[in-house]
């Protein structure tokens, strides 16, 4: 009897700036590149079983997916040290499964790029995805346009920079700074939704 061969599963852990979050990291994709899902909560989690999954942890307080990995942030109250082997384990079994991290419904759509989007809006969105997104992936989260209006920029912060104390300074000093140098419009940049 023929038998499927497991995929080769191998999970790596990466710390980021926000110590509540831990990056797991796999040796292939989970979703489309630029491509990411936050999950704030368990209600949220319809587009993936994955996240639904790491909800039934009582220490899992937000579950971020994108690219290569997953990015998991831990109630405040649990150290890492307690739980790390343990996400990190449930995340390669059920990649082994060959189970989808993201139900591919969920692709069907370009987070990025809007054909009613203005000109300057077309440029914000070109220079976060090109500049900022894989920085902020490298810590484990992302950076979403949301709005502009006025000389203001609008971003989600998404995975581990939701709750990270380095996010004022990275919206500010990094994301600010890029924006006003590169578009004379923009005048200040603010998160959405914290």
């Amino acid at each position: 009897m023929l038998q499927t061969q497991k995929r080769p599963v191998h999970i790596y852990m990466e710390a980021n700036p926000n110590p509540n979050s831990l990056k797991f990291v796999a040796n292939f994709m989970l979703t489309d590149e630029g491509v990411s899902f936050d999950f704030p909560d368990q209600p949220s989690t319809e587009t993936s079983p994955l996240a639904s999954e790491l909800f039934n942890f009582a220490a899992v307080d937000r579950v971020f997916i994108t690219s290569n990995f997953v990015t998991v942030t831990k109630k405040e109250n649990i150290d890492w040290i307690e739980i790390q082997d343990i996400v990190r384990n449930h995340i390669k079994n059920y990649l082994e499964s060959g189970k989808p991290a993201i139900i591919t419904a969920a692709f069907d759509r370009d987070p990025l790029f809007d054909e009613n989007d203005s000109e300057i809006v077309k440029k914000i969105k070109g220079i976060l995805d090109e500049y900022i997104r894989p920085a902020v992936e490298q810590d484990g989260g992302a950076i979403v346009f949301h709005s502009f209006n006025e000389g203001i920029v609008k971003v989600l912060l998404q995975g581990s920079c939701s709750g990270c104390p380095s996010s004022t300074i990275t919206l500010k000093a990094g994301i600010q700074n890029l924006l006003t140098r590169m578009l004379p419009e923009v005048k200040e940049v603010q998160a959405e939704g914290v």
